[in-house]
């Protein structure tokens, strides 16, 4: 599954990589508060009750969408497509980061920050599990094979297990280091762990085929098994395959299914045997969901055409079980990179026989509404052949997890149980406070008012009299998902899609309309990507260490893929060769630069002279955009549009009041914004008051037209596989992203 994910910029870490967990500033002055209020009883028409979700013309907001989107797009799409047809590595490589330079020129989208760049504590040995930055097998389900000490690691502790995990040639002989090493450094291994959760993990359903949301695919992803798993050097190994191989042409997959493995439900009662058919049935379920499936695992033969509903028959569709112990998979163009989206929902499996018991159907007969269907429900209506099953599920209060024994590989569980508590993100301290009182037993990330308390608190027994932070503190390294800001160019929700009695818009259509024709201004949304300071945004979370670290300025982070060999490009009609090894950062510089943008997305002396594009703001620049504003002032003034201090444009952004730290980082953004723009644009914070409510207006719908703000969002995207079109692939009009900027 293709991961559309929640940022709060304070959601708690739950991945091994331990997101910050803290933050600080105080609570804006009331008269600096700039949340909606409610109109008079006089005033004017609001858009509010104009556009309200029953009065939408589905098939003209669709139309509008389609139109809109090849108008801002299109050059994105003319590279994009030259990209995909490409057999050659380098230049495959070189034509899509040209791509994303023709899309980061649209000032549509804004990439902001990754999960990374904070301080954090912790107990986990470093590498002790997979690391990939795709699929789950780096998240929620390694936390099956943990190892943890029941004391914290310090720097040099964790700097000399990372050291042997690289000189390790396999991942048992590491593991194997990992669990003596702790006994000869009178360290006793953990078999349990707890931490926290935020909204942004609260599944609003519990059937990972039936979505790309992460807050539903990474929770369930400990209750299922895929065909192959990575271990912990990032190798692919067998799991519920115990073998495979692939055709000489690369089309053709077959899996051999391991014996005897079971379903339960989820009091452990065996139910069924895990075979073949379960991935057929798993990937028709999935299919007749909708069509985010496509999007992950679109070459495989026919599935695009029976998601789109050109064919009908599933027995055409690229995926057959011959026998139960055989699973063949067809695609329809060879794909490299097939094998590593095997760890998503995408390729879970799904019992037949339990899923029918539930009232689920097939084809055109599924029907999710139907009064018998109670598949997914909540966790009593799961089947479960992972290494967990969810023994306690309270909403917004506790997740909790036991070792499944009916598991394949249940012998290498090391951790036993998984307890997630809620935190409703209010508070900067939860995790560190749950940490020092024992409830919290790995440790945690440390945002800037946690580094406050770690920094006076000192270590108990320390002959030194070392704090926490002088003796623990390490700094989370970057990783590759990366969140992005969204300018909504086809706005149509002015309240939220579930409740229009929540935060409501002040805009009436007058003032809806000049936002509307500014949006769809080029230099105006180029103006809004450039005056927005990042770093001391971010401050207000991470600290004034850290407020670059998990900068981010390009969607594909800039090292994520190298060329293999040299390679040739067209870059403003300069025939351009790159080297063997050229990251798609560089030639993603090289585009922007030519193109006369100003903004930089890569920076060569990053990452001690690797090169990298985090870690530095190369897009807040104001005096930039000012000019790019002037233009845009001059271009709407043609259209009878005057912009002025006296008569600004005015943009919705979701004021996320609820929240201590996130309230101050709204109004450095707005300040920032403002100040950069001369006053000529005024950023209205509409109240949420709570997270949901923040969520279901820049998160929780599925169609563009229910996201209700101007610019700004909540969504960010981890990578599937190693390439960038497990990226780019979310920008077309179907890949998962674009309800973001109202299209659909």
């Amino acid at each position: 599954m293709k991961k559309r994910i929640l940022c709060m910029l304070l959601v708690l870490a739950m991945a091994v990589s331990l997101a910050a967990c803290g933050g600080g500033s105080s609570t804006p002055a009331a008269d600096e508060a700039p949340a909606t209020e409610a109109p008079a009883a006089n005033a004017p028409t609001l858009m509010a009750d104009v556009n309200t979700q029953d009065a939408i013309d589905v098939e003209a907001e669709s139309a509008a969408s389609d139109a809109l989107y090849d108008e801002i797009f299109g050059e994105f799409v003319e590279y994009y497509e030259k990209s995909l047809a490409e057999g050659d590595q380098g230049t495959r490589l070189g034509l899509m980061a040209i791509a994303e330079a023709k899309l980061l020129e649209t000032g549509v989208v804004l990439p902001y920050e990754n999960n990374a760049g904070n301080y954090a504590i912790s107990k986990i040995a470093p590498h002790s599990v997979p690391s990939v930055t795709w699929g789950f097998d780096g998240d929620y389900r390694s936390y099956k094979g943990l190892l943890m000490a029941d004391q914290f690691l310090t720097p040099d502790q964790r700097a000399e297990l990372t050291a042997k995990w690289g000189e390790s040639a396999t991942a048992d002989e590491y593991r194997d280091y990992v669990k003596q090493w702790f006994a000869d450094n009178g360290m006793t291994m953990q078999d349990s762990y707890t931490l926290a959760y935020t909204s942004g993990y609260e599944p609003d359903v519990w059937d990972c085929l039936s979505t790309n949301k992460t807050a539903v695919g990474a929770p369930l992803s400990m209750t299922w098994e895929g065909l192959l798993a990575y271990d912990a050097k990032n190798i692919l190994q067998p799991a519920l395959a115990e073998s495979w191989e692939k055709s000489d042409d690369g089309l053709t997959y077959t899996f051999h299914i391991r014996p005897g493995v079971k379903w339960v439900d989820y009091q452990g009662t065996e139910i069924a045997d895990v075979k073949a058919d379960d991935w057929v049935a798993a990937v028709q379920h999935a299919a007749d969901c909708g069509g985010w499936l496509s999007s992950v695992i679109a070459p495989v033969v026919n599935l695009p055409e029976y998601v789109s509903g050109e064919v009908t028959d599933f027995n055409e569709v690229g995926i057959k079980a011959p026998d139960d112990s055989t699973l063949v998979v067809t695609l329809s163009e060879m794909s490299p990179w097939f094998e590593t989206v095997l760890g998503y929902s995408a390729m879970a499996p799904l019992c037949r026989e339990y899923y029918t018991s539930q009232g689920g159907k097939f084809g055109a007969e599924f029907d999710s509404s139907a009064a018998d269907y109670t598949y997914g429900s909540d966790p009593q209506h799961i089947a479960y052949c992972g290494p967990y099953l969810i023994s306690n599920y309270t909403y917004q209060n506790t997740i909790a997890y036991t070792a499944n024994p009916s598991y394949w590989d249940a012998d290498n569980v090391t951790i036993k149980t998984v307890t997630f508590r809620y935190s409703d993100g209010t508070d900067p301290l939860f995790s560190w406070n749950n940490v020092m009182d024992g409830t919290f037993n790995a440790g945690c990330g440390l945002g800037s008012q946690a580094v406050e308390q770690a920094k006076k608190v000192a270590v108990p027994d320390d002959a030194d009299g070392k704090t926490y932070f002088d003796k623990y503190a390490y700094v989370v390294l970057e990783d590759d998902t990366s969140f992005l800001n969204w300018v909504n160019v086809n706005r149509y929700a002015y309240a939220n899609f579930n409740d229009e009695s929540a935060m409501r818009s002040t805009q009436d259509p007058d003032t809806a309309a000049r936002t509307a024709a500014a949006k769809l201004n080029k230099n105006f949304r180029m103006a809004l990507a450039l005056s927005r300071d990042r770093g001391t945004i971010l401050a207000l979370n991470v600290g004034e260490d850290l407020k670059y670290a998990a900068l981010t300025n390009s969607y594909v982070p800039g090292s994520f893929i190298v060329a293999a060999n040299e390679f040739t490009v067209d870059i403003n009609g300069t025939s351009t060769t790159f080297p063997a090894g050229t990251y798609y950062g560089e030639v993603l510089q090289a585009q922007l630069t030519a193109d006369g943008y100003p903004m930089q997305v890569w920076d060569p002396a990053g990452n001690d002279g690797v090169g990298a594009s985090y870690g530095f703001d190369g897009w807040y620049l104001p005096d930039e955009a000012a000019k790019y504003m002037d233009a845009a002032v001059e271009e709407l003034a043609a259209e009878g549009i005057e912009v002025s201090a006296e008569n600004p444009i005015h943009l919705d952004y979701v004021y996320r009041d609820y929240s201590t730290t996130g309230a101050a980082m709204d109004q450095a953004m707005k300040q920032s914004v403002e100040a950069a723009l001369g006053g000529r644009v005024v950023v209205d914070l509409v109240s949420s008051g709570d997270s949901d409510t923040a969520s279901n207006a820049s998160y929780m719908g599925d169609n563009g037209y229910q996201f209700n703000f101007d610019f700004g969002g909540s969504s960010g995207w981890g990578p599937d596989y190693g390439d960038a079109q497990t990226y780019l692939d979310t920008m077309l009009p179907a890949g998962g992203m674009m309800q973001n900027v109202g299209l659909w």
